[in-house]
C-alpha cells in the first residue's frame, strides 16, 4: 500500500515581542528628574538676574575678568542638564531613534570630557592651581561690583577658612580694600587695608546660642596695615583659598573619589540604557519590516 501524505499549510506564529517596557520607562523616569533639576536651575538663574537687573554690568565683568557671574552659571548649566534630559526623556516615551542617539552622543561627550580634565587635572597640577589662584584674584577685583559672586566669595572663604587666592594680600588688588583707597570725600575708605569679614576666624561661636549668628562685617578693617601684624593670625586666615582648597581635596579624598564614581557610574548607565533601548528599536522596526515588506521606505 502506498502511503498517503497530507500536507498542512503552515502557518506563522504572529512575533508579539515589543520594546521593553522596563528599559523604556526606567529611562523615562530617570531622564524626568534631570528635566525638572534643569528647568529648576534656569529659573534661579533668570530670577537672579531679573533682581539684579544688571545685565550689562555682568557682561562687562565677564570681559574684564573672564570669570561667569553666578546667576549665567546656573542658566548654562541648568540649559545643558535640560537638553540632555529632554532628548532622553522623549526619545524613551516616543521611541526615538535620533533622540536618543543625541543623549548618547551629549552625555558620552560630557564624561569623556570629565575624564579628560580629571587627567589633565592630576598631571598638571601646578598648572590647575596657578588658573584657579589666576581666576580667584580676578573675581576679587570685581567682588562689590555682583552681589552673587560677592556671596559665593564670602562662603568659599568662610568655610575653607581661607583668605584670598594664595595669601590674604591679594584683596589689595580690588579698589575698595586697597591700602590706598579713598572715598569719593577724597577720604581714606573705612575698608582701606583690609578684608572682607568672611576671612575673619569664628572667634565668637561660644558667645552665643546656637541659634544666633552674629557677624562682625568690620572684623577686617585695616588688617593688613604694618600695625597690625602682631595680631593679625589670631584675627584672620592668613592661608589662600588655593592651597586651602588643595588640602581639603587631600584631606576628603575617599568622598571627592566615590561622588565622582557615581557620577561616572550614572553616566555609563545612562548610556548603556539608551543604547540599548535603541537596538530594541531597531530590532522591532526589523521585524515589522519583514512582515510588511510592502510598507518599508
Amino acid at each position: 500500500t502506498q502511503s498517503t501524505w497530507v500536507t498542512m499549510p503552515f502557518r506563522r506564529q504572529s512575533d508579539r515581542s515589543e520594546v521593553s517596557c522596563c528599559m523604556k520607562y526606567s529611562m523615562f523616569g530617570f531622564n524626568v528628574i534631570f528635566w525638572v533639576i534643569g528647568v529648576a536651575f534656569i529659573g534661579v538663574g533668570v530670577w537672579a538676574w531679573w533682581e539684579k537687573a544688571a545685565i550689562t554690568n555682568i557682561a562687562q565683568a565677564t570681559i574684564q575678568t573672564g570669570s561667569l557671574d553666578p546667576a549665567t552659571m546656573f542658566i548654562i548649566i541648568g540649559g545643558v542638564v535640560f537638553v540632555l534630559g529632554f532628548s532622553g526623556c522623549v526619545g524613551a516615551l516616543r521611541e526615538n531613534i535620533c533622540l536618543l542617539r543625541f543623549f548618547c552622543v551629549f552625555l558620552a561627550i560630557i564624561f569623556l570630557a570629565e575624564v579628560t580634565a580629571a587627567v589633565l587635572g592630576f598631571v598638571y597640577k601646578d598648572w590647575v592651581k596657578d588658573s584657579l589662584s589666576s581666576y580667584i584674584k580676578g573675581n576679587i577685583k570685581v567682588y562689590r561690583d555682583d552681589p552673587d559672586l560677592q556671596d559665593v566669595i564670602d562662603s568659599v572663604q568662610s568655610s575653607l577658612e581661607c583668605c584670598g587666592g594664595d595669601s590674604y594680600e591679594d584683596w589689595d588688588k580690588n579698589e575698595y580694600f586697597n591700602c590706598t583707597s579713598k572715598s569719593n570725600d577724597d577720604i581714606k575708605s573705612a575698608e582701606a587695608c583690609g578684608v572682607p569679614f568672611s576671612c575673619c576666624r569664628k572667634n565668637n561661636e561660644d558667645e552665643f546660642p546656637d541659634d544666633i549668628q552674629v557677624i562682625n562685617t568690620q572684623c577686617g578693617y585695616g588688617i593688613r596695615q604694618s600695625s597690625m601684624s602682631s595680631s593679625r593670625n589670631d584675627i584672620i586666615y592668613t592661608i589662600g583659598c588655593v592651597q586651602a582648597f588643595d588640602t581639603w581635596i587631600n584631606d576628603n579624598i575617599a568622598w571627592v573619589a566615590g561622588i565622582s564614581i557615581g557620577i561616572a557610574v550614572l553616566q555609563i548607565v545612562g548610556i548603556c540604557f539608551a543604547s540599548n533601548l535603541i537596538s530594541d528599536i531597531k530590532a522591532q522596526r526589523a521585524k515589522w519590516y519583514r512582515s510588511h515588506p510592502t510598507n518599508r521606505r
